[in-house]
């Protein structure tokens, strides 16, 4: 019986075995290149295009920490800084939602402020470019209250609950601060702009932050990620049904949508 070369190449036996590591760097390829062009080429676009301007947020964010880091070297300034935008669970939830878009802009203390600054820099100067001043400040300000919060569910529960609640001690642990909203950003950018790679370095870290250093910081930076990737996915089930729903066909002689920004949209 006669086997076609045809019907090996069907059932992948006439395929070479590395054919799977070239398969892999293909694919490996085409992502870097996707997100290179969705995280940093249409952002440096749109800051040719716009201007200094278009990292208002950004510079403001920056600034803000360098002040608040400033001002927190000298006693008076410390307290100063504590009661506009020191938050902590034991706090009243109204006190506490009062001081969280402050808190934005206090730097942890036992942190290097400097590498601080750079990343939350990055995260805004990105955000903004890609989506706007409105939705950056929505996503900076929604992931880190998520965090405000929901520490405060853990305290309800209580140690010792499958390892979900937290001792009253930790009630007057600072907040992360502006750390939750960095990773949220990069977390919601990673998931717009379909960039697995850079959802996998900050998710990962974060993962990796809360087993290696199990404290109230970790907690919050996985509740940030987590939230950013609902805010995402609420973002892209409305954008599908903007756009007619998943199942809908496209009409004759369209043209791909466009991101916001300007820029082709890397969105199927």
């Amino acid at each position: 019986m006669l086997i076609r070369g045809t019907d090996l190449v069907e059932r992948g036996e006439g395929q070479p075995q590395a054919v799977w590591w070239w398969r892999a760097l293909l694919f490996l390829w085409r992502t870097l290149r996707r997100e290179w062009n969705g995280i940093i080429v249409d952002p440096v676009r749109q800051l040719r295009r716009r201007g200094l301007p278009a990292l208002s947020l950004a510079f403001l964010a920056a600034f803000g920490v360098i002040f608040f880091h400033a001002i927190a070297q000298h006693p008076a300034g410390a307290t100063a800084v504590r009661l506009l935008g020191g938050v902590y669970a034991d706090l009243p939830l109204w006190l506490a939602l009062l001081r969280t878009p402050v808190s934005l802009y206090v730097p942890a203390l036992d942190l290097p402020v400097w590498a601080g600054i750079t990343q939350l820099f990055l995260a805004f100067a990105l955000a903004e470019l890609a989506l706007g001043r409105a939705r950056t400040l929505l996503i900076s300000y929604v992931t880190t209250l998520a965090g405000t919060l929901t520490v405060r569910v853990m305290l309800a529960i209580g140690p010792g609950w499958h390892g979900i609640g937290l001792p009253p001690e930790i009630g007057q642990v600072l907040d992360t601060g502006p750390s939750a909203a960095v990773v949220g950003l990069f977390t919601y950018i990673s998931v717009v702009r379909r960039a697995p790679i850079v959802f996998t370095l900050t998710g990962g870290s974060m993962v990796w932050e809360s087993i290696a250093v199990p404290n109230l910081a970790g907690r919050e930076h996985l509740i940030a990620v987590a939230a950013a990737i609902v805010l995402a996915l609420i973002h892209e089930r409305g954008r599908l049904w903007r756009n007619g729903g998943p199942s809908s066909p496209a009409a004759p002689g369209s043209v791909p949508a466009r991101c916001s920004t300007g820029g082709p949209s890397l969105l199927p």
